[in-house]
C-alpha cells in the first residue's frame, strides 16, 4: 500500500487530495468517487460472499443475518453518520485555509470515538438477543443473538475506522481508503470459509471473521496517521484542547446523518414485520438477500455522493457557492446515466444473481421471489440519485437536518405507508411491499432534487447581497 503523498504537508503546504478537492468540482468528483466506488465494491463483493457462504449454513442462518441487521444498521449508522459530521466540519476548514482547525475537528473526532466504544459495547453485547427476539426472530433467535453479540465486541474497531475513513476523504485522500477499505474486504473473504466451515465455527465464525478484519485494518489506519505521518489532517495530543463549537459543528452533521441510518432500520423493521405478517420468515430471507444487491447496485451513487459531500464542504468553506450547483448538476446527472444501466443489467441478469444465494437446497425455494424482488428494485435505481446527491449537498453545507428531513419523508412517510397500503388494504402481499419500497424512493428521489435546487438558489442570492442562507 503507498501513500498518494509522500511529502509531509508542513513541508509543501499541501498535498495531492486538497489540490484536487479545492479544484474543478467536476473533475474533483471523478477523480475522489473513482477510488470509492472501487473500495464499495470491494466490500459489497464481500457482502455478497458472506451471504454466500452464510446461505450454505442454511435459510434460518441467512434470516438470523437479517434480523441482527436492524440492529447492526443503527450501529454502523452511528459511525457513518458522525462520520459525515467529520468530513464537512474538516473539509470546510481545508477550504477556509484553516488546517490547525481541520486539525482539532479530527482530534474532537477521535474522542467521540472513544467515548461512544466505551458507552455502547457492552449494551450491544449483553441485548442482542432480546432486541432480535423482539424483533421476530423466533427460532433463529439464538443464531441471531450470537451473530450479533460478537460482532459487537468490535464496537471500537468499526467506530474508529469509519472515522478514519472520514478524515482521509475529507481532505480528498479517497485512494488511501480504498486501500484501507480493500484490506478489510479481502482479509474478510479469506477468513469467512476457513472460520465458517473449516474451523466448524458456522454463523460465529463469519461474525469473528469481520470483528478480525476491521481490527487489522485499524492498525493500518493507525500506522500512517501517527507513524508514517504523511496526511495532510495531523493526529495528535500535542496542544489539543476541548472545543465546545467543534463538537457542535460535527454533530449538527453527525447527529442527524446518524438518524437517517436509524430511519433505514426502522423501515427495514417495517418491511421485516410486513413481511412475517403477509409471507412468513422466507419472505425476511429473500429481502435480506436481494437488498444487498440492491446496495452493491448503488454503490457508485453512494460513492459519488460521498465525494460530493467533501467537495461541497471545501466550496461552501471557500466561499464558491457557484461550485454547489455546478457539483449537484454533475453528479446527479452522472448517477442517473449509472443507474439506467446497472438497472437494465440488474433485470436481465436477476435470475443468475439469484442462484448466487440459492445454491444449497434449503435455500433452493427463495429463487424466484429473490429474482421478483430483484426485477422490482431496478425500477428506482433512476431515481435514486437525485436524493442522494441532495442529501450529500446539504450535509457538504453543514445543513444535517435537511437531509434527514428528506430521510424521514423518503423512507417513513413514503415507503413505510405505500408498502403497507400496497401490501396490506390492496391485497397486493409480499409483491406490494416491494412496490411500497420503489414508490417511497421514487418520490424521495423527486422532492429532495427539488429542495436542493431551491437550497442553492437562495444560497446563490444571499451571498450576492453579502449574506447566507438560513436554510
Amino acid at each position: 500500500m503507498h501513500a498518494t503523498e509522500t511529502k509531509h504537508p508542513e513541508q509543501t503546504g499541501t498535498t495531492r487530495g486538497v489540490s484536487v478537492l479545492t479544484g474543478d468540482p467536476k473533475k474533483a468528483i471523478i477523480k475522489l468517487s473513482g477510488p470509492m466506488i472501487v473500495a464499495m465494491f470491494l466490500l459489497s463483493v464481500y457482502n455478497l460472499v458472506d451471504a454466500v457462504w452464510v446461505a450454505g449454513l442454511g435459510k434460518n442462518a441467512l434470516a438470523a443475518v437479517g434480523f441482527v441487521t436492524p440492529l447492526f444498521m443503527v450501529f454502523i449508522g452511528l459511525g457513518n453518520g458522525l462520520g459525515a459530521g467529520v468530513t464537512s466540519t474538516i473539509s470546510r476548514r481545508i477550504g477556509a485555509h484553516d488546517k490547525p482547525g481541520a486539525d482539532s475537528a479530527a482530534m474532537h473526532a477521535m474522542v467521540l470515538t472513544i467515548l461512544l466504544s466505551a458507552v455502547m459495547t457492552l449494551p450491544l453485547i449483553l441485548l442482542a438477543g432480546p432486541i432480535v427476539a423482539a424483533l421476530g426472530a423466533g427460532e433463529t433467535t439464538d443464531l441471531a443473538a450470537t451473530y450479533g453479540s460478537i460482532v459487537f465486541s468490535g464496537t471500537i474497531f468499526i467506530l474508529f475506522t469509519n472515522i478514519a475513513y472520514a478524515v482521509l476523504r475529507a481532505e480528498g485522500d479517497t485512494r488511501r481508503t480504498m486501500y484501507a477499505m480493500a484490506v478489510s474486504a479481502v482479509v474478510n473473504m479469506i477468513l469467512d470459509p476457513i472460520l465458517i466451515y473449516w474451523a466448524g465455527m458456522g454463523i460465529a465464525g463469519a461474525a469473528w471473521a469481520t470483528v478480525i478484519s476491521v481490527a487489522l485494518v485499524s492498525l493500518v489506519l493507525l500506522y500512517w496517521f501517527l507513524v508514517r505521518r504523511d496526511t495532510y489532517v495531523t493526529l495528535s495530543w500535542k496542544g489539543f484542547s476541548f472545543d465546545r463549537g467543534i463538537f457542535t459543528d460535527i454533530l449538527k452533521v453527525g447527529l442527524p446523518a446518524s438518524m437517517e441510518f436509524f430511519l433505514m432500520s426502522i423501515i427495514v423493521i417495517i418491511i421485516n414485520g410486513l413481511l412475517v405478517h403477509v409471507a412468513g420468515t422466507d419472505a425476511v430471507a429473500v429481502y435480506t438477500s436481494g437488498w444487498r444487491v440492491v446496495m452493491f447496485a448503488i454503490i457508485p451513487l453512494i460513492a459519488i455522493a460521498t465525494s460530493v459531500v467533501s467537495v461541497v464542504g471545501a466550496s461552501y468553506g471557500a466561499r464558491r457557492f457557484e461550485n454547489l450547483r455546478t457539483a449537484h448538476t454533475f453528479s446527479v446527472g452522472l448517477g442517473v446515466a449509472i443507474a439506467l444501466a446497472v438497472s437494465a443489467i440488474t433485470w436481465v441478469f436477476a435470475p443468475v444473481i439469484a442462484l448466487i444465494f440459492t445454491y444449497s437446497p434449503e435455500s433452493a425455494l427463495l429463487a424466484p421471489a429473490i429474482v421478483a424482488f430483484l426485477q422490482t428494485m431496478c425500477f428506482f435505481y433512476p431515481f435514486a440519485p437525485p436524493g442522494i446527491m441532495s442529501g450529500a449537498v446539504f450535509q457538504g453545507t453543514g445543513r444535517g437536518m435537511n437531509s434527514l428531513v428528506l430521510s424521514l419523508l423518503r423512507n417513513l412517510v413514503f415507503t413505510a405507508v405505500f408498502a403497507y397500503l400496497l401490501a396490506l388494504p390492496l391485497g397486493l402481499g409480499e409483491a406490494g411491499v416491494w412496490w411500497g419500497i420503489v414508490i417511497g424512493n421514487v418520490l424521495g428521489g423527486i422532492v429532495g432534487y427539488g429542495w436542493a435546487r431551491v437550497f442553492i438558489s437562495r444560497l446563490l442570492r444571499t451571498s450576492e447581497r453579502g449574506g447566507e442562507a438560513a436554510t
